[in-house]
């Protein structure tokens, strides 16, 4: 030790880094960016192509000053990754055709339609508290992500005549800036309103929902959503539900 040092001194890092360490880093990791976290499911070649690509697109948006071509490389890769991720989708099981899983009782545009959104909405004054936490941070819920995914949700009940200023959105699973800056992102009660004002369809219900996604699958599924479906057939107004997932 010299005479520089002190027992609290925090060790130095290591100067090394896998590629394989340098992907996962973006998952819930030391560089944890919602926005890249499928960079842990391309082998090392495809991210070392993913890098190549998105270096060469940023080149070119230097030159140009138009960023289209990194919006579409990095998109096209967070597709590839969550294929790999996701494997083969008709063995998915959560897969349904994309159909109605009923019809509509009548046309739509005599419908009350009910938004639902998995976007971690929810008012100012009416946190949902998740694990009794008061004021859980975006950061505390990634950090948590995984005991939310051992939770079953709670559903978040809001107004759709709220002031946008009083909606507040947290969710470990996605990365919310975008939400934050235009809720109609993820809850998009002022596009259903328009909706409703030409005619396209019944009315919107003056109550939507919202709940965090990444939760317990199996508890979603088999408990929580009857539950929520049976609370809004009894409530009688709602004849459609339109899902919002993210």
């Amino acid at each position: 030790m010299t005479d520089n040092e002190s027992v609290d001194d925090p060790p130095e890092p290591d100067p090394t880094e896998t590629i394989e360490e340098l992907r996962r880093s973006f998952w819930y990791g030391s560089r944890s960016n919602l926005s890249f976290k499928f960079l842990k499911d391309l082998p090392d070649a495809e991210f070392g192509d993913f890098l190549d690509e998105l270096l060469t697109e940023v080149a070119a948006t230097i030159d140009s000053g138009d960023p289209t071509g990194v919006i579409d490389t990095a998109y096209r890769w967070q597709i590839q990754g969550y294929t790999g991720h996701l494997g083969d989708p008709n063995d998915f099981p959560h897969r349904f055709d994309d159909v109605p899983i009923n019809p509509l009782p009548k046309p739509l545009s005599e419908c009350r339609v009910t938004l639902l959104t998995s976007s971690g909405h929810f008012v100012e004054g009416d946190d949902p508290k998740p694990f009794g936490i008061e004021s859980m941070t975006q950061a505390e819920a990634e950090a948590r992500i995984g005991d939310f995914l051992k939770e079953a949700p709670s559903l978040s009940s809001i107004p759709v005549d709220v002031d946008p200023a009083q909606l507040r959105v947290r969710h470990g699973g996605y990365p919310t800036d975008a939400v934050r800056s235009d809720h109609q992102v993820g809850l998009p009660i002022g596009h259903l309103a328009d909706l409703a004002a030409d005619g396209v369809i019944g009315a919107l219900n003056p109550t939507a929902y919202s709940f965090v996604g990444a939760a317990s699958q199996v508890r979603l599924k088999r408990q929580v959503a009857p539950e929520w479906a049976d609370r809004l057939r009894n409530d009688g107004e709602t004849d459609v539900v339109l899902l919002v997932p993210l």
